[in-house]
């Protein structure tokens, strides 16, 4: 019963994500006057389509990702149809299709906000202060003499903010070797640790422990809730920089990497800890989803953004058929990616 439930969960969190982004792209094409054959929900063959006016709307079996098919995107199909060529994508001012690429993660970036917004308002925020609430005796921290209440200034030389940078740095710090931890301490005196974890075995897994507990106090009220938005928003923003400046230049492997049956088991645990912690999942997807388009790659919104700036540095537009091709090709090799990236989610359930 559970896995009915979790896939109801995953299938429902993704499905708003997905339906948020496109939606963005879908409003700004029509207000824009671009023809949109299609906004489709899911993937792979159509369960469900009504056509109202030009476009029609489906639900589609594979319940991972969806799409708003525009005239432009597929020449073949735009000829096909005899599409006016005023009304495709490429003959658009650079300004319009900037609007339609960008507002799809806009989209993403503002449901999390309005989502984390809630989550704080209903069940309370918290303070994000990088302070160490708790050191385990007989730890790593202690042996060196980290204290509690000592506030953490900076990890191996990155400034750290609040608690998710704390939590962060360490995570991504390397355990073989000693790490820098500066601190400000209760009567304000600043000092520098080197500590290197204690490698434990939890569960027959071999884990590395600094023993270090961050423990946040709860906030409550409408200017809290604001607060907590905005630091928290502009926290998983950092992650995310920091996280795929990590996977270019290998400090984070491939094999690391979660898809969809990794988030499943994501929804899953989060599941356990109630509404509040499946909201926060689904805003932390969001902003993922939404920065993950971004990126100046191909097949991406961030690829249809850097072809447009290209435009305008050269003073006329990329041959389409060109960026097509261009477009297919990156798309085929994050199909393959994600692939990979499934059969390794496949591989650490068992």
């Amino acid at each position: 019963m559970s896995f009915i439930i979790n896939l109801i969960l995953f299938i429902l969190i993704l499905g708003i994500i997905v339906l948020v982004h496109e939606f963005g792209h879908f409003i700004w094409a029509k207000i824009t006057g671009v023809y949109v054959y299609e906004f489709a929900i899911g993937m792979g063959p159509k369960l469900f389509g009504k056509k109202k006016g030009e476009t029609e709307y489906t639900i589609r079996a594979i319940p991972i990702g969806g799409f708003c098919q525009m005239a432009g995107e597929d020449l073949e199909d735009d000829d096909d149809n005899e599409i006016p060529k005023d009304r495709t994508l490429q003959a658009k001012t650079a300004w319009q299709r900037f609007l339609i690429m960008v507002f799809g993660p806009l989209n993403n970036f503002i449901l999390a906000i309005v989502l984390l917004f809630f989550i704080a308002l209903i069940w309370g925020g918290t303070t994000m202060n990088p302070v160490f609430t708790s050191i385990e005796k007989g730890s790593a921290a202690a042996d060196v003499g980290l204290s509690k209440g000592d506030k953490v200034l900076e990890i191996n030389g990155h400034k750290v903010s609040n608690s998710d940078d704390l939590s962060l740095y360490l995570a991504i710090a390397d355990p073989t070797h000693k790490n820098e931890i500066k601190v400000e301490k209760k009567n304000g005196k600043e000092e520098t640790y080197k500590i290197k974890p204690k490698k434990e075995k939890v569960k027959g897994e071999e884990v590395y422990k600094y023993g270090v507990g961050i423990k946040q106090e709860k906030t409550t009220g409408f200017v809290e809730a604001f607060k907590y938005t905005g630091k928290k928003t502009v926290s998983i923003f950092k992650q995310m920089f920091i996280t795929v400046g990590y996977l270019f230049t290998g400090g984070i492997k491939l094999n690391q990497l979660s898809g969809p049956v990794g988030i499943y088991s994501i929804v899953g645990e989060s599941s356990k800890s109630g509404i509040s912690s499946l909201i926060y999942l689904m805003a932390f997807l969001s902003i993922n989803v939404g920065f993950i388009n971004l990126l100046p790659i191909p097949a991406f919104d961030g690829g249809h953004i850097l072809f447009i700036i290209i435009e305008k540095i050269k003073g006329s537009p990329v041959n389409p058929e060109i960026e097509n091709k261009i477009h297919t090709v990156f798309l085929m090799l994050l199909m393959i990616l994600m692939l990979v990236i499934t059969f390794n989610d496949i591989l650490r359930l068992f």
